[in-house]
């Protein structure tokens, strides 16, 4: 029997449960369903890490023991120096590139690409949205004035644990027309530092430290528990917590402003030392077309609590219906979040300003300072 591939994925039922669900239809014989595929020679088993490790961990302490990787685009521009990862074009036609670029949604296939070339292919999409529990009645803030407003009157939490609290706050200057990193010497004008940073400190000393300084799944998980905060205006949606909550596209600054936000989601990369038997490499080609594939995209991935990264559902009437309105609700944030760069050591630098954003928020550093902190990070990251 020919030895089986290996994949890594992160521990959540939207990281896994689609790509287990079609593992096992992989491992029967003949086409099932709706989904066809080629002949599978090489079953493709998935095991599963933390999301901080997904978040965090190079893909080069990872290339050497499994042949597919789900991946967070920011790490590639690291992987790409270490030379760990096969590049699409080695795999694939330009013509079946651009035909998935086309149907993904937002910057999903090109958040993928490095030096012009992708590194990896969307299969999982996401962006920072507003969620709140379904008995909050009243509408959902459309701006960030509205949002402090809100917070006066019940509990509204911010997602700040593992990189969220730097996203939080590139988010919030994206909202202002200040997208990071285009600014010599500082990730933002000062003047969007500064309110960005004076909204999080209104809204964290509203909020229990136990709340803030979850990540997405446990934020989500403390708004559908109902004894909690009752909205978050800013966290990357999952569609798993859509029977329990309300989502709403991310604040804009102003009214009829670009909402503020910052991509997210799971492309499929490739282990160049892996892929070097081209028996291996034809093998994974097929299990990429397959799970990438409109059939599976649009039904399989919905079906089993995946949220694809396909533009078909996320403008699909059925498939928001099914949603509880999670896809369609969202659709104009993540067509305009923000993507971070792909850059070496980026990944380190994203921790690092966290943590002291984190900090400064639980010790309650004036904004001006804290944003100064911020630069001479950037500074120190940029000019080693």
């Amino acid at each position: 029997m020919t030895a089986e591939l290996r994949g890594t994925t992160w521990d959540h039922p939207r990281g896994y449960a689609p790509l287990d669900t079609l593992a096992r239809l992989d491992a029967r014989s003949g086409p099932r369903g709706p989904y066809p595929y080629e002949a599978v020679r090489r079953p493709l088993r998935w095991e599963r890490r933390p999301l901080e490790d997904f978040e965090s961990r190079p893909l080069a302490t990872l290339t050497a023991d499994y042949d597919v990787l789900v991946v967070d685009h920011v790490g590639l521009g690291t992987a790409v120096a270490d030379g760990c990862l096969l590049p699409m074009d080695e795999l694939f036609a330009g013509s079946e590139l651009a035909a998935w670029r086309d149907g993904t949604v937002g910057a999903s296939y090109d958040s993928y690409v490095v030096d012009g070339r992708a590194w990896a292919l969307p299969v999982d999409a996401t962006a920072q949205v507003a969620a709140a529990r379904r008995d909050l009645a009243s509408a959902l803030p459309g701006t960030w004035a509205e949002v402090r407003e809100l917070a006066r009157s019940l509990p509204v939490a911010l997602c700040l644990g593992g990189p969220h609290a730097f996203l939080t706050f590139c988010a919030l200057c994206v909202a202002q027309g200040a997208e990071p990193f285009r600014y010599e010497g500082a990730v933002v004008p000062p003047d969007a530092g500064e309110a960005a940073l004076d909204t999080m400190a209104e809204l964290v000393a509203r909020c229990d430290s136990e709340v803030w300084r979850h990540g997405p799944a446990g934020l989500l998980e403390a708004l559908a528990a109902g004894d909690g905060p009752a909205y978050c205006p800013l966290v990357h949606g999952y569609v798993t917590y859509a029977g329990d909550l309300r989502y709403a596209d991310a604040p804009a600054w102003e009214p009829g402003g670009r909402p503020g936000s910052v991509l997210g989601g799971a492309g499929l990369a490739v282990s160049r030392p892996r892929a070097a038997d081209p028996a291996v490499r034809d093998a994974i080609r097929g299990h990429l077309r397959r799970l990438c594939s409109p059939a599976v995209q649009r039904d399989l991935y919905p079906a089993a609590g995946g949220q694809p990264a396909a533009r078909s559902t996320w403008t699909d009437a059925e498939a928001s219906a099914l949603s509880g309105g999670f896809y369609r609700a969202t659709l104009a944030t993540i067509e305009v979040a923000w993507v971070r760069p792909a850059t070496a050591g980026y990944v380190p630098f994203q921790d690092a300003a966290s943590r002291l954003l984190r900090d400064g928020a639980a010790d309650r550093v004036p904004p001006r300072r804290l944003l100064h902190d911020l630069d001479t990070l950037y500074r120190s990251w940029r000019c080693p």
